[in-house]
């Protein structure tokens, strides 16, 4: 399986892009769970997930009321819209895909446990 990311970009302050993640080939049980973000010189962290078990999502503090994800069942695929965007959020964005454990998809904050990754896109908020 490969997870496809898109929608990556140069946008102002207070702007506005929205992400995509894909998965296609031999899918299985992977599904992509969200959006893990890398910013140069600094650790990758969680930005948002949601599960496709019970549609839960989790926000990291810096992008609550900003950065909505959603998914599409038929396509495979999450979405992540960014708006009000902040110097801050310049960073290389990957998409991070797992597989059920025990019959059930569950959240994972960390980029460890997660089986499979997309080729990341640049998302760049000039000041």
């Amino acid at each position: 399986v490969q997870l496809q990311a898109s929608g990556g970009g140069l946008v102002q302050t207070g702007g506005s892009l929205r992400l995509s993640c894909a998965a296609s080939g031999r899918t299985s049980s992977i599904v992509p769970m969200g959006w893990f973000r890398q910013a140069p010189g600094k650790e990758r962290e969680v930005v948002t997930l949601i599960n496709w078990s019970d549609d839960s999502t989790y926000y990291v503090g810096s992008v609550k009321g900003r950065f909505t994800i959603s998914r599409d069942n038929a396509k495979i695929a999450v979405y992540l819209q960014m708006n009000n965007l902040k110097p801050e959020d310049t960073a290389v964005y990957y998409c991070a895909g797992r597989t059920y454990r025990h019959g059930r998809y569950t959240l994972s904050l960390f980029p460890d446990e997660y089986d499979v990754w997309g080729q990341g896109t640049l998302v760049t908020v000039s000041s």
